[in-house]
Formats: C-alpha cells, structure tokens, sequence
C-alpha cells in the first residue's frame, strides 16, 4: 500500500527541483544584453550581432552552439510583444509559469507544503531565503494548489501527472515543455519575411535596374529553408540607412529565383551569401562576394572601397588650359582638401558615366593663387568646363548634411551643366555653319564604350605621333565619315555600323599593344579596325589617304578583309 507520509517528502522534493530549475532560467534581457525597456529596434539589433557572432558557421569556439541557441530563444521571447509580456509579468512567455504574482527573480520567498486533505494540498511561497536559490526578494507570500489524488486538473491547467512527465517526459517519450529540456521551444529565424525596405529583385529587374546603370548595389541571396537570413536583412538594412543615397539594396530568393541565382553564380550554401554590384574592378559592373566579418561596420567599408572610381585625379595645371575638348561631354572637376575622392564625388561619377566626364584635385588652401583666379572663394568647390574649354565656378563652400540630400542637389547641379553645355553646342553649330556634327573625337578611357563598345560593330581608330600627323588622320577620316557607304547604318542597333576616333599613341602607348607587340612605335601614324565585340582587328597597310581608307572600309563592309584576334583587351593608361 503507498505510504500517504511520502507525498510531502514527494511534493517538496518536486518543488524544490521547480524553483532550482526556475532560477536557473536565463533572463532573455541579459542574454542579448539589453534594458527591460529596450525597443524592438535595439533588441532585434543586439540579436543580430550575436547571434552572428556565436554562428556555428562562423565561431567554431566550445560552446558557440550552445551560445547561439540561447541567443535565438531569448529573441524568440523579446521579439514576440504576448510573449515578453508574459515573460515580463511572470518570468515565462507562455503565461503559466506555476505561481501567481510578481515579477522573475522577484518572489523573495521559500515553498513548503500544507496537506489539507483530498484536494487540498497547497505550495506556499513566504518572503524569507529566496536570494539564496537565485532570487532578489521583496514579494508579498501566495500560494498556489494542485488537483486532489484522482489527478484532477489545477488551476493552472495540468494535473500531477502533467507536472511529472512535463519534467522527465511522459511514456510515450515526448518531451516536456521547460527550457532546457527535449522539446524546448526554439527559435524559427528564418520565418520572417524580407523587409520592405529591400527590394525583391527578378531577372527582368536585375538587367534593367543594375547592370551597368553606374549605381552599387548591396545584394544578398538566400532561400526561405535559411535559418539566418533575417539576421544578414538587419545587418544590410543598417549599411543601406547609413549610405542611404550611394548604394542601394535588394534580396534575392534562389527558391523562387532559382535560374537568376544559377546564372550569377550566387546560390547559397548554409548561410546566406552577400555581394556589392560594383565598377571598382572595371569599368562594367560585376558581382564581388563579401567574405569579411558579420558586421555592419566592416561590411559598410566594403560598400564603401567599392564604390565607383570614374572620377580621375588630376592637379591644379588641368585647369590653367582653356582649350575646347575633342570630346562632345562637359567636365566637372570637384577641389578639395581629401587626400582621396570623397564618396559623394564617387557616387557622382558612377551615376553620370558616359555623360559627364569626373575630375578631382587636391587643394591645400582656397587662397591658392590658381584657385583665386577660378573665382573659387570657399572649398570644397565644382568647376564646370563646357566642351568648348569654358570654365564655370558651379558651386563653392559646399555642406553636406546627409549624404542622400547631398547627392540629390549635386544630381541637380551636375544636370543643369549638362543642359548649359548642349545649349552652346546647338549656339556654336548656329554660329559656324561649316562645323560639321562629325568632327572626329579623340579617345580616351571616358568615351571609349561610346565610340569602340560592344555595341559599336566596328571602329576605326587613327593613332598618331605628332600634330602633323594628327592634323593629316583627321582630315582623311572626316571625309570618308561623310561618305554614305561608310557610315551604312546598323539595323540590329540602330547607329552607324562604323565609328571613326583618334588616338594619342604617345600618351597610350599601352593602348596600341592590344594589336601589336611594339605598338606600331615605326610609324608615325596608322589606322586599325577594331570589332569589340569579336576582340578582332585588321590595320590599313598601304598609305593612308582618303581613296586608301574608303577602300579599306568598302571591303571591311563586304567582309573582303581578314581579321586577327587581338593579344589583349586594349587598356588605357
């Protein structure tokens, strides 16, 4: 027969094993190290960084794994508002943590046991020793009672038997529902969905919106079975609110995206993986893996060394010349005293590329004699030079706020230059009506996807040695550029099938090697057709006169020449 004197000793004994294992309960606040107060803003922040910090994936230490479960429990409670309130006014998210009252670590009391007869066994907290279990003190005393023998529900929800097996699982083997324990709740981290402010992006979108649009892009990939997608949105969400204005974000999901993802190569493995769309390589945009630490910090300086690099750096000489330009494009020239291009002059160049050509230069001192006469009386300061060598002092002592509103009202100034420069054009044209529109440019690294890219089908380009010679090229290709047969129109692209430039070969002589070892140093002049898109060319042997260069083009059109593969990409100095 059971001994009815045991079940004290049963119940206490019970009870002592409850209040321990509550003690022991880690407080999710400390756990992400966090006030009671904390906003859902700065506890999903603090949830980020460690719980890329103790990433399996990424520590390997002893105990990261335990570490980076606690984490995610302690976020699952904080990040719920029933949950942490339940948490808050009882110390368990569920809201049934076994006692009425008080707050976590705040019962100030100690448990014994009253047997008042069938059905009225009691559990009684009293403000006494309850510091010494794990405590802080200061309570009023309660109570709380289970069912009677029959194992008749509690008020709480659950009987004796429930209270048992929730502890040491029942016989089916389930587990019970206590932190720590088989069957513990976990955290779900990759059940949020991407956040508004990262766009979702598809095929259509990536090959209008980023490839070669002259903007960096901040681009992760992940698939919704992820655990940890959510934590690299945080941590992409605080770069993009940082320089918001010079790059921008987007998401995208290879489970839906599969053949996207394939095509750019950027399928995740077990976490997801993050890229900046950047021009720092070349002057056409590429994808670039980020493989640093988790961290917005590190991971905001990446963003930023990939930011583009079309402004090119001269010193205060490139502004004492006040010779027109070759090129049909206005410049702008940005004065500072940064030692580097600042990012707002980088993002600049990336967004106007091909428009408008960048420059920057290093000035110490705005009382520079040079600086003065430009009319410049504040730094930082744009001079805008007009394609026909005019200079114009656009703005001076320039503030920055914010880097977005900065960016917006020098996208303005910079387009307003753009206009003024076309509207001296069209005035010139007027005013010289012998000005032909094809004048035939000069190249330079700036122009050259305009004059020789992919989508230009061939390209004659003039090299030159001396004035003379370069007075002699452009004579002849301006006349054969006028003939109808040479300028036949490309019915794939819509342009000229040809386009006709000059080149400076003493100051690229890297340039001309791409077709031939020596870089034709023997001559003082020569002319090559360049296909980009084949990487192929073929150079005019005989002399270089008009009759000789429309032959050379008719039979080029006709397909009558042979082409060779070049020896390398043609690179500018």
């Amino acid at each position: 027969m059971f001994n009815r004197r045991l079940v004290p000793l049963i119940i206490v004994t019970a009870s002592l094993f409850l209040v321990a294992n509550v003690a022991k309960t880690i407080d999710p606040y400390k756990v992400l190290g966090v006030e009671k107060n904390a906003s859902q803003r700065e506890i999903q922040k603090a949830f980020h960084k460690l719980s890329l910090k103790y990433h399996p994936d990424k520590n390997k230490a002893k105990g990261a794994q335990a570490k980076f479960a606690e984490i995610n429990n302690a976020y699952e409670i904080l990040s719920d508002e029933e949950k942490r309130k339940n948490y808050d006014m009882y110390g368990d998210e569920k809201g049934n943590p076994g006692f009425q009252g008080g707050s976590p670590g705040d019962q100030g009391g100690y448990t014994f046991f009253t047997n008042g007869g069938p059905g009225q066994n009691h559990f009684s907290y009293r403000p006494s020793d309850w510091q010494s279990m794990g405590g802080q003190g200061g309570s009023q005393s309660f109570s709380f009672s289970f069912g009677g023998p029959s194992g008749g529900a509690s008020p709480f929800g659950f009987g004796m038997n429930d209270m048992f097996s929730n502890f040491f699982g029942d016989s089916s083997g389930a587990g019970g529902q206590f932190g720590g324990f088989p069957g513990a709740s976990r955290a779900r981290p990759g059940s949020q969905s991407t956040p508004k402010s990262i766009r979702a992006l598809n095929s259509q979108l990536y090959k209008k919106e980023i490839v070669d649009q002259g903007m960096t892009w901040l681009l992760f990939s992940y698939t919704t079975s992820l655990k940890d997608h959510q934590h690299v949105e945080s941590m992409i969400e605080d770069v993009a609110s940082s320089l918001k204005g010079a790059i921008k974000v987007g998401s995208v999901n290879c489970d839906t995206e599969a053949s996207l993802c394939k095509d750019l190569g950027i399928y995740p493995r077990r976490m997801p993986r993050v890229f900046v769309y950047t021009y720092k390589v070349s002057e056409k945009g590429s994808l670039v893996e980020y493989d640093g630490d988790w961290g917005v910090k590190p991971l905001k300086s990446f963003c930023q060394d990939h930011l583009p690099r079309f402004s090119k750096r001269v010193d205060l000489n490139f502004l004492k010349s006040s010779s027109s330009t070759v090129d049909k494009s206005p410049s702008v020239v940005l004065l500072s005293t940064k030692k580097d291009t600042p990012v707002i002059w980088r993002v600049l160049s990336g967004l106007y590329h091909n428009r408008v050509i960048f420059y920057d230069i290093l000035v110490h001192d705005a009382s520079d004699p040079t600086v003065k006469k430009l009319g410049v009386d504040a730094l930082p300061a744009i001079v805008g030079v007009l394609s026909n060598g005019e200079r114009h002092v656009l703005k001076t002592g320039i503030t920055v706020k914010d880097l977005k509103s900065a960016i917006h009202d020098l996208s303005g100034l910079i387009e307003g230059f753009e206009k003024k420069n076309k509207k001296t054009a069209d005035q010139s044209k007027k005013a010289s009506p012998d000005s032909r529109e094809n004048q035939i440019p000069l190249l330079t690294k700036y122009n050259f996807n305009a004059l020789c890219g992919d989508n230009v089908p061939v390209c004659i380009i003039g090299a030159f040695r001396s004035s003379k010679e370069r007075k002699k090229l452009e004579s002849v290709l301006d006349a054969v550029s006028q003939k109808s047969l040479s300028r036949r129109q490309n019915s794939a692209h819509g342009r000229d099938a040809i386009s006709y430039s000059l080149l400076d070969a003493t100051k690229q002589p890297s340039f001309l090697n791409a077709f031939d070892k020596a870089g034709f140093r023997s001559l003082d002049k020569a002319l090559v057709a360049y296909k980009p898109r084949r990487g192929t060319f073929a150079v005019l042997e005989a002399e270089i006169t008009t009759e000789e260069v429309e032959k050379f083009i008719t039979a080029i059109l006709n397909g009558d020449i042979r082409f060779t593969k070049t020896r390398q990409s043609p690179l500018f100095n």
